[in-house]
């Protein structure tokens, strides 16, 4: 498992998003870019955090930052969970979790007192240099918006 920290150059991805085009951790150079992985879509924590970025979208976007979400789930998935929820940011599906791996986010975890292998909940805030400036461990889901803009 990858175990980045703040001031690691980002571990570079080139997937397709939820619509089938191709983006690429290189298209947001320039940019500050909230990258947060999250297990699932339509899921409550995964919901709420994704509806808390999207009900502070414009603020966020006023500071600069573009956002990306990924989850193990697929294009339809996330194709559904955009429309459910009107999400204005783009979402990629990491089916072979590769850019889990990278990221070490693919590992185990606790839910209900069981052990098992899954997606991790974390946030990278990379840089406009493609830098990692922030780590957000423990994310707030419904408040993760504002402890974003906490730090920023």
């Amino acid at each position: 498992m990858t175990h980045l920290k703040q001031g690691d150059i980002a571990p570079g991805f080139s997937y397709k998003n939820q619509k089938g085009e191709i983006i690429s951790l290189e298209d947001f150079k320039g940019s500050k870019l909230i990258l947060y992985f999250y297990p699932k879509d339509n899921t409550p924590g995964c919901t709420a955090e994704a509806c808390n970025l999207r009900d502070n979208f414009q603020v966020l976007k006023d500071k600069g930052f573009k956002i990306i979400g990924v989850s193990p789930d697929n294009e339809t998935a996330h194709s559904k969970f955009i429309s459910k929820h009107d999400l204005p940011f783009e979402l990629i599906p990491d089916t072979d979790k590769k850019i889990l791996k990278d990221y070490g986010l693919w590992g185990e975890k606790k839910m209900f007192g069981k052990i098992r292998i899954g997606a991790l909940r974390k946030t990278f805030i990379i840089d406009e240099t493609g830098k990692i400036e922030k780590i957000f461990n423990k994310v707030q889901t419904k408040d993760h918006a504002q402890q974003i803009l906490n730090e920023y």
